[in-house]
Parts: structure tokens; sequence; C-alpha cells
């Protein structure tokens, strides 16, 4: 039996160091190649709560990033990243482990875009917050309360901090606190409208409160963005001769509705009717956008002091109530043409209906 040479050990040995250093040169030059992980476009990863490496494999996998377990587990157990915050990550195409792990290990999340739409109410706003973040609905209504912190530290009730919900695109932490998400809001709407605006608020008849009142209806009212100037001046007329505002979308917020309203509804006795209450209602029926607030603060100097509302969804104005009453006979023709017109199509379709 033959026993290999000195020569023939060392060469052995020398392979083996080559083999080891380039397959561990190999994988651990991936711990920080940019190409570790791969996902096509921008994958957005949440984290619900505190996870570890196995949970996030499958939290990766199924957002669509390309990442192998053995090599994730790996990874993450040479770095010392284990467990990771809660929060919204993002991965742009392709990224390291290290970088990646280190940022999820140490919560440094990415903002995300939040959207808040005007024409709404405090539920509505509520929920839909709470689709974008991590918080739930209850958590963001509670801040529109008049004993929330928030409110009561800004000398607030909870309708006048609503209204002050600006409408706009957000950039937002996706585990911000309720207060925190409300309180971004409200900073913007102080430096773009109290600050922005700020001549134009002095310069008008009315207080910051007021004008976020009227605007808060031409907003409900104006379907179309180029009326809110007209609307806003038809409003101020009848307040500057006394008149009752008479504004539908108080009537509709009274009832908790949005509907056509009926004869009877104009006469539902509420603070907010003013087909009933003289003035400007309470507070603010809705959380007005920019567009309104500055269609109050620069009305259309007209004439108008009545509106009815077109097919087209549009208004017909008129200066006198004989104009007014004629342009509302002309819309109830129309309308009942078309009640018309849809009951003789379902009779039509039932009586096919019948034969076949």
């Amino acid at each position: 039996m033959s026993y290999p040479s000195m020569r023939e050990l060392i060469a052995a040995l020398l392979f083996f160091i080559l083999f080891f250093a380039l397959v561990f040169g190999s994988r651990y030059s991936r711990l920080y190649s940019s190409e570790a992980l791969k996902t096509e476009g921008v994958a957005e990863i949440l984290l619900h709560e505190r996870t570890n490496l196995n949970d996030l494999h499958d939290i990766l996998e199924s957002a669509g990033v390309v990442a192998d377990r053995d090599e994730l587990i790996w990874a993450g157990s040479i770095l010392g990243w284990r467990n990771f915050n809660s929060g919204r990550y993002e991965i742009h195409e392709s990224i390291s482990y290290g970088e990646l792990l280190s940022k999820m290990a140490r919560g440094i999340q990415d903002p995300g875009r939040v959207l808040v739409h005007g024409s709404i109410d405090i539920g509505l706003l509520s929920q839909r917050l709470s689709r974008q973040l991590k918080t739930d609905s209850a958590s963001i209504a509670s801040q529109f309360t008049d004993s929330s912190a928030i409110a009561v530290e800004l000398g607030l009730t909870g309708e006048e901090l609503f209204a002050r919900m600006l409408p706009n695109t957000y950039e937002m932490y996706w585990s911000s606190s309720p207060e925190n998400v409300v309180r971004r809001i409200y900073r913007e709407f102080n430096q773009r409208i109290v600050n922005g605006l700020a001549d134009q608020i002095e310069a008008s008849q009315f207080t910051l409160d007021e004008v976020l009142i009227l605007a808060s209806i031409v907003e409900w009212e104006a379907r179309n963005r180029d009326e809110k100037s007209t609307i806003s001046g038809l409003y101020i007329n009848r307040l500057n001769r006394n008149m009752l505002l008479q504004a539908d979308p108080t009537v509709l917020y009274a009832l908790g509705e949005r509907r056509r309203l009926l004869f009877e509804d104009y006469r539902f006795d509420h603070p907010y009717n003013t087909y009933l209450h003289a003035g400007l209602p309470p507070g603010p029926i809705t959380n007005p956008d920019e567009t309104s607030i500055r269609a109050v603060l620069n009305p259309e100097d007209h004439n108008y002091l009545f509106m009815v509302a077109t097919p087209e969804g549009n208004h017909e104005f008129n200066r006198t109530f004989e104009e007014h009453r004629r342009s509302s006979e002309n819309w109830r023709t129309w309308l009942r043409e078309q009640y018309r017109i849809k009951r003789e199509r379902e009779e039509a379709e039932a009586y096919e209906n019948s034969d076949s």
C-alpha cells in the first residue's frame, strides 16, 4: 500500500483551500451584491408586526421578490439581522441582502402616497385613510371628536378640525399614528391656506371658520369646478341681502343622506337646515378643497340669487324668482319625461320577457 507524497498532500490541501475560498467568497459577495434580490418595478413590503427571517421570505415572495430562502436566512444570520420592525418598505428592482435587511431591522421605512378626498364625511375619510395606512378607521375618527387631544390643543371642535383636512396627496409613513396623520394634514392646511391665503382671508368679509363653512357648501354643491366662484357669489348675494341661504347640501347634511330631496325634506327642523334657519349653518358640512376655499375668497361678481341643477350636472343661474321658477319647471318637465321613458322601457322589457 502506497501513501501520497508530501507534495501530493500539499497540492490537495491547496486545492481544498482554493475551492473553499472560491465557494465562500462567491457566496459572501452576495451579501452586498445589488443583484441578490430582484423584482420587476417597485415591490411594496408591508410588515404588520415584528417579523423573523423565515416569515420575511414568505412576505417577500408574495410581493413578487425573487429570493432564495436558505440564502436569505444565511445572510441574515451572518449579518446579525434576524428580526425586522413593522412598517412599509420598498424594493426598487434589485437590492443587496445587507441593504434590505439592515433597513428593515432598523425600521427605516419608505413613505407612501396617501390620498385625501374632498366632499366626504368623517366616517368616509377614516375608512379611506385606514385602507392606506396601518391604523384602523375608529382610531382616525376619534381624532375628530371635540375632546380629542389635537382638537383641544388647537382650540377647535371636531367638525372644525375635520374641515381642515385639506384634500391633497401626502407623503406619510404607513405606521404613522392617527394623531400624527391628522397633524400632517393640518400642517398642510396651515401652510397652503392660513399662510398662503392670509391676505385674502384678511380682506374677506368672513372669518376663517365662516370661509370654511361656506366653502364646504360650495364643495358639496358644485360638480363642475368652473362653477364654484359663481355659486359662491350667489350664496354671498343671498347673505348680503339677508335672504335665507337655502342651500340643498345643508338639508342633505341634516338628513345624513345624499339623495334627491323631497318637498317634505325642506321642512326638516335641524340647525343645519338653511331653508329654516338664517345665516350660515353652525359648522362645516364637509372638508372643502383649495379651489372651493379660493372661490369663497374670490367670488364671482354678479346678481344671481337663484340656481337650479341641469340634467348634465351643471347649474342654470337666475337673477329673479320668476326666472328661477321657469328654469325649475323646465327641469321638472325634463325629469318627468325621463321617468316616463324609463317606465315605458321597463314595461316593454317585462312584456317581452313574459312572451318568451
